[in-house]
Parts: C-alpha cells; sequence; structure tokens
C-alpha cells in the first residue's frame, strides 16, 4: 500500500472534506476479457466493438486523476498490484463512522480484495466488518446522507438471473441491524446483463448527490417511480438535473466531491458540469472517458477512507 497507512478512517457522508483515499491503478489489468468473462453490459459492448481500453489508456487516466485529487492536499494510497483489474476500488469496501466493511462481490471481482490485507492489518478488529453468507453487497451502491445510508438493490427474482445484481435486499436489513442509529433506505435498480443503457450497475450510475444540496437522477435507472419521487423531494425538484440513458450510460452520475463545494468530473460532461457551475460548485475536469467504458468512473475508482469529521 502506497503512501503509509491509515490511522483511523471516518465518513460519515459524500461531500465533507476529503482527507484520504484509496485509488486505483489499472497495472496489470492486461488485455480485453475474453466476452464471456466480461461481467456487465458495458464492456461486453467493447469487447464485441473491438474499443475495450487498454492498460495504458486506463493506467495514465488514473495517473491524471491521483493528481488531481492530492492536488486538494488529500493523502492518496494505492492498492498494491495484483495482477488483476484493480480500477475501482469502491466496490471493495467503504467506511461508514470509524467501521471498515469489508464487502460481498462477484466472484469474478473477489481477488481485488486481496489489496485490503496491508491497509487493514493494524486497524482495530471490533471496528472491521465482514457481512454474513446471505448478503451480497458493493460500494457503488452505498451512499451516505444526512444521517441515513442509501443503498441501491436488487430483488430476489433480478438477484437469481442478473450477473449485473451486485446487492441484494439482504444487504438492506443487514446495515440496518449493524448500524441501527442510521435509518437505512434501499432504491431497487433496473438492471439488464446485455443493455448498458438500460442497466443501473450500481447507485451510483444513475443517482450523484453533493454538498450543496442538489442531486443528478437518472429516473429509469430506478424500479419505483416512488423512490424517485422520493428524491425529487428530497431534494426539492429545482435542484435536480435529470439525465437521460445516453448520459447515464457515459457515467454521468459518476462524480466524485472532494468537500461540499468542489466536484472533480469527467471533461465531457459540457451540460452536467455547466448546470453544477450554475449551482455554485467549483468544477475540475479530468479525462476519464477510457476507464468508463468498463462501466465505472470517478466515484467507482475511489474509496473515501477519511472525510474531515
Amino acid at each position: 500500500m502506497s503512501k503509509g497507512k491509515a490511522v483511523s478512517f471516518w465518513v460519515v457522508n459524500e461531500w465533507s472534506p476529503l482527507q484520504q483515499v484509496l485509488v486505483g491503478i489499472g497495472r496489470g489489468m492486461g488485455k480485453a476479457p475474453a466476452l464471456e468473462s466480461t461481467y456487465d453490459p458495458k464492456s461486453r459492448e467493447h469487447v464485441l466493438a473491438g474499443t475495450y481500453p487498454t492498460e495504458a489508456s486506463v493506467r495514465l487516466e488514473l495517473t491524471n486523476f491521483r493528481a488531481l485529487i492530492a492536488s486538494f492536499d488529500v493523502e492518496v494510497l494505492t492498492p498494491p498490484e495484483l495482477g488483476v483489474n484493480q480500477v475501482f476500488t469502491r466496490d471493495i469496501g467503504f467506511v461508514l463512522e470509524d467501521k471498515f466493511v469489508k464487502t460481498s462481490m462477484v466472484s469474478d471481482r473477489a481477488e481485488e480484495q486481496e489489496a485490503l490485507e496491508d491497509l487493514l492489518q493494524e486497524y482495530p478488529e471490533e471496528n472491521l466488518l465482514v457481512p454474513p453468507s446471505d448478503v451480497r453487497i458493493e460500494g457503488g451502491d452505498v451512499m451516505l446522507i444526512d444521517n441515513q445510508i442509501w443503498v441501491g438493490y436488487s430483488g430476489q427474482a433480478d438477484f437469481a438471473k442478473y450477473t449485473t445484481s451486485r446487492t441484494n435486499a439482504r444487504a438492506v436489513d443487514w446495515l440496518a441491524e449493524v448500524f441501527p442509529n442510521w435509518p437505512v433506505r434501499g432504491f431497487e435498480l433496473k438492471k439488464s446483463d446485455t443493455q448498458p443503457r438500460r442497466n443501473a450497475l450500481h447507485l451510483d450510475c444513475a443517482l450523484g448527490i453533493f454538498g450543496l444540496g442538489h442531486a443528478i437522477i437518472h429516473p429509469q435507472g430506478f424500479k419505483s417511480e416512488n423512490d424517485v419521487a422520493f428524491l425529487k423531494a428530497h431534494f426539492n425538484e429545482n435542484r435536480c438535473l435529470i439525465v437521460s440513458a445516453e448520459e447515464m450510460y457515459h457515467m454521468n452520475c459518476n462524480l466524485l466531491s472532494i468537500n461540499e463545494s468542489n466536484v472533480i468530473s469527467e471533461r465531457n460532461f459540457e451540460r452536467v458540469n455547466a448546470q453544477l457551475r450554475a449551482w455554485g460548485y467549483t468544477v475540475h475536469e479530468v479525462k476519464f472517458s477510457e476507464t468508463a467504458k468498463m462501466e465505472g468512473l470517478l466515484r467507482c475508482a475511489t474509496l473515501p477512507l477519511r472525510r474531515r469529521p
């Protein structure tokens, strides 16, 4: 683990000033996978088209992204190289208060969690949470807001059917059990293993929330119209930007807040970036379009370990 070890973890929302973060590396991801080895529809699409990103292009984007984060005086950690696709660190775990939750991932990606061994070696055992065997959960489906935990999940039928169903309904109940002081709300997501514009891989693919009280929402990513209505009411509809299936496909919701008013976004998200600036955010643009071909973006590639209490 580069640049030392975490002394303490603390995260309670998506936007308090970021102090320490684990960011993906892309080293060792190798050539494009075989079609049968892909586990999301966007990667599948690019394998079929011959446009899957090269390791060099992903490594360059991640290097520039890490440098931009570090420019805000944030300690940037990187995982040890394991020779697997270590890009989207958000999914291997997440921090809530001073607890580190080691997620239960899709089996194709389980090896990525070996990168946590050094990071967690000296962390108090009582602060490490491991889900029971009936819980499946990935960090991209978990958001912290206003003393609430919001969780994207798939119902039993979809979870049995789709590889893209990464978090199950049992995870919502389990989080409520282990964090009894945090109200937990589940949002059932729409899934597809073959059509990326109809697949909300994680909650952060269909929803972005920001520190001045705004949200970016892709309504068609949610199964329930009541959930969409709840989100619009929570933020007030005039503080929401609705994005299309095409914008969701390019990951327009999947941004990273450095603090309440500074947001890192992809440079091609012209409409989103203009709206964020109109709302009062300072937007820092970075190229991430090659990495996005693997159905993840800036939030996906970061695992915040500490935000200022």
